[in-house]
């Protein structure tokens, strides 16, 4: 493996770790409502338990409800059901065919509350960028080890992928002050 096969390979790393963390964010309810709040729900459909996507249709009403149709009649109050028992607080009205999330105001506490999570997410997305330069950094010393490339070759490799994990970081860094800004918007 060449020191630009491993820089590519870190590089790829790094955007996954950042694909990962705006999934997490999209989880980490607002004051707004959003379809992929309900994403990580799980509903028993015949004895298996599959993503509330796979047996309704979620969209958005207003800015503060959600819309969740069943594709079979019978699921609606199962689907009310695992929405009530999930940890987001969320009360489903059941109208029949269609079931209605509306999303409660926060309270300044529960604020605080995700602007933790969503520092403490991104520390981990942190952490995890930089295990990626560490590896990227140790495959490149196994390669001078090996006499494949030489100590100058090293320096310049170790910056260049130091570069790319302050890109990602601050990266990073932007989406945690962006996302903690909506989850304080009133």
């Amino acid at each position: 493996m060449s020191i630009a096969e491993i820089r590519k390979n870190a590089q790829a790393k790094m955007e996954q770790s950042i694909v990962a963390f705006k999934h997490n964010l999209s989880k980490i309810r607002t004051g707004r409502a959003s379809p992929q709040l309900l994403d990580t729900i799980q509903v028993e459909y015949y004895g298996q338990h599959v993503a509330l996507s796979q047996v309704a249709n979620v969209t958005l009403i207003d800015s503060r409800t959600l819309s969740v149709q069943p594709w079979e009649r019978d699921m609606g109050a199962k689907i009310e059901k695992a929405i009530r028992e999930s940890d987001l607080g969320l009360n489903p009205a059941n109208m029949g065919d269609l079931i209605r999330v509306p999303m409660p105001p926060m309270s300044e506490e529960r604020r605080r509350e995700m602007t933790k999570l969503v520092r403490s997410d991104g520390e981990n997305a942190k952490i995890a960028i930089r295990n990626l330069r560490r590896d990227a950094n140790d495959a490149v010393k196994k390669l001078v080890k090996e006499k494949e490339v030489s100590e100058d070759e090293q320096k310049r490799s170790d910056a260049d992928i130091q570069k790319l994990t302050d890109k990602f970081i601050s990266e990073v860094d932007a989406l945690v002050e962006s996302k903690e800004k909506e989850v304080m918007a009133v």
